[in-house]
């Protein structure tokens, strides 16, 4: 137990706000953007690699189709909604950014395709 104690203490002790400062992000990558590419980083979410692209609206309401984008940005409304690989309503400032992803605008609530 100690010595785990003491391996957790060098781990921390080691990291500071300084160190953070010079912290270089890892390789880039590719997302998908209604059909276009954009370019990202790891670790940011899909919300934060639209932003960074100059995108500031990924979603339209279901009543008169106004544009939303990020309102909160901390997941606590639902304006940032967009389908992420076919799959609607994900929150964009939650949703980590992965290599590949098909990021499309969603329109109202998302299941307009999927009502029979």
């Amino acid at each position: 137990m100690i010595r785990i104690r003491k391996r957790i203490a060098a781990r921390t002790a080691a990291r500071t706000p300084a160190d953070a400062v010079g912290a270089e992000p890892g390789p880039g990558f590719e997302i998908t953007f209604d059909g276009r590419p954009v370019h990202a980083l790891p670790g940011r979410s899909i919300a934060a690699v639209l932003w960074a692209d100059s995108v500031l609206s990924w979603r339209t309401t279901r009543v008169n189709g106004r544009p939303r984008g990020a309102f909160c940005g901390i997941g606590s409304c639902f304006d940032c909604l967009v389908a992420v690989n076919g799959v609607p309503n994900r929150r964009a400032c939650l949703q980590p950014a992965r290599p590949g992803d098909v990021v499309t605008t969603q329109e109202g609530d998302g299941h307009a395709g999927l009502r029979r």
